[in-house]
């Protein structure tokens, strides 16, 4: 038996998520398939670093599965790319350690998110961006994104749908924004995240941009480990899920 992870990128916006469930079609419904026409049947369970929900995307995806086949890491990811419909594909393949895992040994995980800023949509994005059309005044988010690094109790910013029974506390080792053209970025990095933990904090900030809400209102609304006095939750669609590190 041999133990490999790989990394996979895909659009997110025809999917009922990650995590296979009941009510859609999903990635890693996809990817078992794919791995259940190598082994002639075989089912194979795959391991995600983290679940995305639906019509978030990812550039850095990871995921492990165990294997008694012998294939080449290349030969992997042409296999593999070749079973998976267009909008999901392999990135790169590689052989691990047998006690590897894809989700508890990742130390940082990274999220971005996409705004665009400007008054009209762009119909070509909109899977991709959220719209924004008030402007949005980057350095107050900025001074915004000071306050959530750290390690805080994020239960404020943890949708009240989790099904998290312990700690809520994490720790952000960055977070910013950034704008660029009509286009701002929000960049978070951190050793875990919370259910619609992003895009809560994306949520607030947007409404702090606006000037609705003065920056240090994170400090109060993460003091208060309230979710009723965070902000709104952010679309899906500008979510990414952007790389997975590992020790």
């Amino acid at each position: 038996m041999v133990r490999i992870m790989c990394v996979v990128s895909y659009d997110g916006t025809n999917y009922a998520g990650y995590q296979i469930q009941n009510n859609g079609i999903t990635i890693q419904e996809k990817i078992e398939q794919a791995l259940k026409a190598l082994h002639k049947g075989k089912e194979v369970q795959v391991i995600a670093s983290g679940r995305t929900d639906a019509r978030v995307h990812a550039v850095g995806q990871t995921f492990h599965f165990d294997t008694t086949l012998t294939i080449p890491e290349k030969n992997w990811k042409m296999a593999l790319n070749t079973r998976l419909p267009k909008d999901i594909f392999i990135e790169s393949v590689h052989h691990v350690v047998d006690d590897f895992h894809a989700r508890y040994d990742a130390i940082v995980k990274e999220y971005r998110y996409f705004v665009l800023n400007r008054k009209d949509p762009d119909i070509f994005v909109r899977n991709h961006r959220t719209h924004v059309r008030d402007y949005l005044d980057i350095h107050a988010m900025q001074e915004a994104c000071t306050y959530i690094e750290g390690e805080h109790d994020f239960s404020a910013f943890c949708s009240a749908k989790t099904d998290i029974k312990g700690s809520k506390v994490r720790t952000v080792y960055h977070a910013s924004c950034q704008k660029d053209g009509d286009q701002v970025v929000f960049v978070f990095k951190g050793s875990g995240f919370l259910y619609n933990m992003v895009r809560i904090l994306v949520g607030t900030l947007i409404e702090i941009g606006k000037g609705e809400r003065l920056p240090s209102f994170i400090i109060d609304t993460i003091n208060s480990k309230d979710r009723n006095k965070a902000g709104k939750t952010a679309p899906p669609q500008g979510l990414f899920l952007w790389e997975v590190t590992y020790r």
